[in-house]
């Protein structure tokens, strides 16, 4: 189209006035001509539009362009579009031309590590360095690539090259905010993810994680409204129903939480958070067989995970599945630092099968309360069998170091942990498994210096608490402390860690604080443990609350009354505090017999 316009005519109609003229001039003015293919397509992927690039690509090869001009493009389109057979004919070949090179043997790279093929990937990504080193998208895969291979601590330092190479990159901002949550805790993450939805406020993916992230930092309102973005660009979104179904639960709509993770599909069967979920969800809800069949799956992806142990066996006691609940977990209940709760439900469904002396001892167990210190988890394997395995997988070398530790062989542990740690020098699990090993061994100074790398990379409550073990080993108190308000201030529904710090806090005469840490703990869940309930009523005592110190001591009596230092608590306060002289006596009667046991 041409325009030609009179310029009188312009002057008339515009009333002389030449901003007029101009923007009728500009309204006339011819478009601007479109982009090169190429670059259309790479605007395309850009988008994540693969089969889109890949039209505007095979144009371009059927206008006569060389396959090795656009090979790098359309192994990228075909993965973007999940066909890693179509990319695989695109990329490894390897002809890509000089200018795409480096897109080619980075898209290789991701071919390879879709493929589980690790090493591989690593080669093509070290060949992707040698032409583009300045990519931040490029970082970003090595990053992921040195997670998946075991070395997290070069993952960080990648995940750093990637932000800083990419300050305004999406893809190296979420890396950096997942890795900065796990080392660092949730509110330290959120301004990294808030950076990059800053950049691309629609991306579904990076609006889970936010949400998730401020769900676990505390903000369940504002997990909400992330939330709700999410289902207003997805209405199907499986992820957004996971998490609104984490918010129901959260408040104790069981019911709605199960119709939510319904809406969620597959995920709940697939992903371990969502399985957990489920579960959970059934167990609220009377659902106990399904409770029991998904925790016996997680249980077996997860040997390790105290929590999930402790859930399955409760689905068997309310399933009323008692002989195989003794059958899976009596030994597990019987070991040095094991669970009082998970004693008390072998104990109780002893109790149901009418063996009584077998009750009676699970039930003694339970009642003198959690052991106190760190003790060592016990190898799966046989200490024989892992000696023959050696360190050929580093499941082998947990199984080898961990069979040591538990023989007592600390110099031989302490070896192989460090040989371990040699193989797999950016491991966070060998640096904490080293920790571990010289935690037991009576190193608590070198052990912290293993932990506090460890938890550079990942900082999970269980290490945690071994950190605050070894700060306590190597004298260092305070520090032990500083670390459990740390961790309270990144998850104040972590009831172990105040509970820990409230038996600290009324030590050192804190009784107000140590109160307020109670509250909270029972507040997110300890209410049925007696543990928590007896360290109330001492604040309480402290805090010269009469009342709330009776109230806690029955509770804590109420939910053990076979333990023997909740019975004698419970006798000194009612003696404080005016109580009934005949059920003192006989407190004071049972609690000495309790402990003669």
């Amino acid at each position: 189209m041409t325009c030609k316009p009179d310029a009188r005519r312009l002057l008339r109609s515009a009333g002389g006035g030449v901003g007029a003229i101009l923007l009728t001039l500009a309204a006339c003015a011819e478009p601007p001509p479109p982009a090169p293919p190429v670059e259309q397509a790479r605007q395309a992927l850009a988008a994540r539009d693969g089969l889109g690039a890949e039209i505007i690509l095979r144009e371009m090869l059927a206008e006569g362009i060389t396959e090795p001009e656009v090979a790098a493009y359309l192994g990228e389109a075909e993965l973007q579009q999940d066909q890693p057979e179509e990319a695989r004919r695109w990329l490894e070949p390897e002809a890509f031309s000089p200018d795409t090179s480096g897109l080619g043997f980075h898209m290789l790279g991701r071919l390879r590590m879709r493929d589980g093929n690790l090493p591989e990937a690593g080669k093509a990504f070290d060949r992707a360095l040698d032409f583009i080193p300045d990519s931040p998208d490029l970082w970003v895969d090595i990053g992921r690539l040195r997670y998946l291979g075991g070395e997290q601590k070069q993952a960080v330092e990648a995940s750093v090259r990637a932000a800083q190479l990419g300050p305004d990159n999406v893809a190296a901002l979420q890396f950096r905010a997942q890795l900065v949550r796990d080392s660092a805790g949730m509110e330290a993450a959120l301004p990294w993810f808030e950076a990059a939805l800053a950049r691309n406020p629609d991306n579904l993916t990076l609006l889970g994680d936010y949400a998730a992230t401020l769900g676990d930092a505390g903000q369940p309102r504002e997990m909400l409204v992330v939330v709700r973005r999410m289902i207003e660009l997805d209405e199907s979104s499986a992820r957004a129903f996971y998490l609104q179904a984490v918010l129901a639960a959260r408040g104790g709509q069981f019911d709605l939480a199960r119709s939510l993770l319904d809406r969620a599909g597959s995920l709940q069967r697939e992903t371990p958070a969502a399985m957990l979920l489920s579960a959970i969800v059934d167990l609220e809800t009377g659902n106990y067989a399904s409770a029991s069949q998904m925790l016996d799956r997680l249980e077996r992806m997860q040997p390790d995970n105290a929590r999930i142990r402790l859930l399955a066996a409760r689905s068997l006691a309310l399933g009323g599945n008692h002989r195989e609940l003794v059958y899976r977990f009596e030994d597990r209940a019987a070991e040095t630092g094991a669970s009082p709760y998970l004693a008390t439900l072998v104990g109780r469904s002893y109790e149901v099968l009418g063996e009584r002396g077998e009750a009676a001892r699970f039930l003694d167990l339970a009642a003198r309360g959690p052991m106190t210190g760190l003790h060592p988890l016990p190898s799966e394997t046989n200490l024989d069998v892992a000696r023959t395995r050696g360190f050929r997988t580093g499941r082998d070398a947990v199984a080898l170091v961990r069979g040591l530790i538990g023989a007592g062989q600390y110099v031989a542990a302490i070896e192989g942990a460090e040989a371990f740690l040699r193989r797999a020098p950016g491991s966070g699990d060998a640096l904490a498994l080293a920790g571990d090993t010289y935690l037991l061994a009576g190193q608590g100074a070198k052990a912290a210096d293993y932990y506090a790398q460890a938890a550079a990379i990942r900082q999970s409550w269980p290490l945690t608490r071994r950190m605050v073990a070894a700060e306590l080993a190597a004298g260092r108190r305070q520090s032990g402390l500083t670390l459990l308000e740390y961790q309270l201030a990144n998850n104040s529904a972590n009831t172990a860690a105040a509970l820990m710090l409230a038996e600290a806090k009324l030590l050192a005469g804190d009784a107000a604080k140590a109160a307020r840490l109670l509250d909270l703990a029972i507040a997110n869940g300890a209410r049925r443990d007696p543990q928590a309930w007896m360290l109330r009523a001492r604040a309480a005592v402290v805090l010269d609350d009469p009342g709330t110190a009776r109230d806690a001591a029955t509770r804590a009596y109420s939910l053990q009354r076979m333990n023997p230092a909740a019975t004698a608590l419970l006798a000194r306060i009612l003696k404080e505090t005016g109580g009934d002289e005949a059920q003192i006596l006989a407190l004071d009667q049972k609690a000495v017999k309790l402990q003669a046991r």
